[in-house]
C-alpha cells in the first residue's frame, strides 16, 4: 500500500473515515521528515488495512495551520474519525508500530464515552 497525499478538500472526508488513518504533515525542506519517510512508507506496505497519509506543510499551509502545526514533522492518528493522537517528532520504526498497536487496541466506545463527558471548551 502507498501513501496518501491529502490536502484540504480531501483531509476531511480522509481523516473522518472508519478506520485507522495516520497523517504525516511533513516538508521537502525537513530533515528530520526526510528520515521519518522510509520508516512511514515501510509501515504503510506492512500494514494495508490502515490509511497513511501524508500533507505537504509548503503545498498545504491552510490546512497545517487549521491542524495547529507548529513543527514538523508531525504524526497524527484517526480512528474512526476521531483523532486519537499528535505528536511532533520522526517517530522510529519500533515506535511507530507500537503506536499502531496501541490504536489497534483502543476501546472505541470507551474512547466516545471520555470525549461525551469531558467539558467542552
Amino acid at each position: 500500500m502507498t501513501t496518501h497525499d491529502l490536502t484540504k478538500e480531501n483531509f476531511e472526508t480522509t481523516a473522518l473515515s472508519d478506520g485507522i488513518v495516520l497523517v504525516d504533515f511533513w516538508a521537502a525542506w525537513c530533515g528530520p521528515c526526510r528520515m521519518f519517510a522510509p520508516v512511514f512508507e515501510k509501515a504503510a506496505e506492512k500494514h494495508p488495512d490502515v490509511v497513511f497519509a501524508k500533507v505537504d506543510t509548503e503545498a498545504n499551509q491552510e490546512l497545517a495551520g487549521a491542524m495547529r502545526i507548529t513543527s514538523i514533522p508531525t504524526l497524527m492518528a484517526f480512528r474512526d474519525g476521531i483523532r486519537v493522537f499528535s505528536q511532533a517528532g520522526a517517530l522510529p520504526e519500533a515506535a511507530l508500530e507500537n503506536l499502531i498497536a496501541q490504536i489497534r487496541e483502543l476501546d472505541m466506545d470507551e474512547v466516545r464515552a471520555q470525549i461525551a463527558s469531558s467539558p467542552q471548551s
